[in-house]
Formats: C-alpha cells, structure tokens, sequence
C-alpha cells in the first residue's frame, strides 16, 4: 500500500520532465524556422513654414568702451527695424556676443611684440521668422537699418510630427512590399512578422548659403526650397515553404 505515492511520484516527475522536454523542443523549433529580414524607406516632404535667421553687427574702436557703444547703437536699430517688419519680440534673442582686443602686426624682422590697438564688437540675434513672405523684406531692412553681419538663413518646420509619421508609413509599405516580392520570387509564403524596428528618421534640407550683407542691398530673393523626412523600419518575416 505505501509503493503507490512512490509511484505516483515518479510518474509526476516523469511527466514534467516529458512537458519541459517537449516545451523546449517547441521553443528550439519556434527560433529554428526561416526568417526574411526587410528594410523599408520612406520619405516625405513640405515646403518649410519657419525661416531662422542670424544677424547682426560688428563694429570697432580704439576702446573696448568705444566699441561697445557703437555696437549697442546699430544693434538697438537693427532690433527696431526686426519688429517693424512684423516680428514679435518673444522671436527675436541674442545669440552671441563678443568683445575682442584688435592687434598690431609687427614687421617680419620686428622684435616687438603685438600691440592691442583697438577693440571688435559683435553682437548677433537669431530671429524666428513665421511668415516666410516676410523673409526677404526683413533682410532688406536689418540691411538699412546697420546689419553688417549674416551668418545663418535657415528654414524648418513648426511641427515635423505629422511630416515623420507619413514617412514611417512609407517605410511600412515599402518594407512590405519589399518582403512580399521576395517571398514569392523565392517560393516561399510570409507566415507572420516576428518584429518591427523602426530606425527613426533624418531630416534633409539644402540650406542657401551664407549671404553677406551690403548697405546697398535691395529686395533680396529668398526660396525655401523643400524639407524631406526620411524614415527606416527593419522588419522580420516567418516564412514557410509554398
């Protein structure tokens, strides 16, 4: 009477042990079937609705003192010229400012050394402009008004999300129809995706170059071009044959 519990355990732990077999043998021909890997690409482009633009004025003097107030001066009038042309103050901020001493340049055989002579002022503002029309009027009258400095033009969009999820969808479909192609030219029959990694997306914009300013510039042309949002997803197909 006291050999069935033994028994019962064996035939318990036998069965386990037949359950962890089998589970791991399901498991072994689960990551053992063929796989088809795909990468899809996708792109989407706008015309840009923001223009960032960078200017400014250098100015000279005998004294850092000097210097200054004729920087702050044109600068005062190139800030008041930037609101006249429609822009708000809270999209106008000073992005850089910097006082450096001006040197003089001994002769070859000189033994002197340098000489501060005079100091340079440059003051920059970037201005986030949200009417593009805008765009070539204010950079005909930060001119007018003393700007004598441009070092970015640039242009982007206010809100790129819409523009990344179109390009992630591209990508999607390109990836599907990438796998879709493959699978029937090789026999074979999609049996379902075992994952997806989106690889984010890049933005790509042809940016005009830096434009010098000139006092006796005049209706300067401005195009925006177009901004392109590119995505890639990797996608992993179980395949079985036909």
């Amino acid at each position: 009477m006291r050999i069935a519990p033994r028994w019962n355990a064996a035939v318990a732990a036998a069965v386990l042990t037949a359950g962890l077999v089998m589970g791991a043998t399901a498991q072994a021909e689960e990551f053992a079937r063929s796989t088809l890997t795909v990468v899809g690409q996708g792109r989407a482009s706008a015309r840009p609705d923001i223009a960032m633009v960078t200017t400014g004025v250098v100015a000279a003097g005998k004294t850092a003192e000097e210097a200054l107030a004729a920087n702050s001066k044109a600068m005062e009038q190139v800030i008041a010229a930037i609101k006249d042309a429609g822009v708000e103050p809270k999209d106008i901020s000073t992005s850089g400012l910097s006082v450096q001493p001006q040197y003089s340049q001994p002769g070859k055989d000189s033994r002197e050394a340098p000489k501060v002579v005079g100091y340079e002022v440059r003051n920059a503002v970037t201005v986030t402009v949200r009417d593009l029309a805008l765009v070539g009027s204010l950079l005909d009258k930060v001119v007018q008004a003393g700007a004598n400095q441009a070092s970015g033009l640039s242009f982007q969009l206010a809100d790129a999300s819409p523009l990344q999820l179109q390009a992630r969808v591209a990508a999607v479909k390109d990836a599907q129809a990438q796998a879709q192609q493959i699978a029937d030219a090789a026999g074979v029959r999609l049996v379902r995706i075992r994952r997806i990694d989106p690889r984010g997306g890049d933005n790509y914009l042809a940016l005009p170059a830096p434009m010098p300013m000139k006092a006796e510039a005049r209706a300067v042309p401005v195009e925006s071009g177009e901004m392109d949002v590119r995505a890639q997803v990797s996608i992993v197909y179980e395949i079985e044959p036909r």
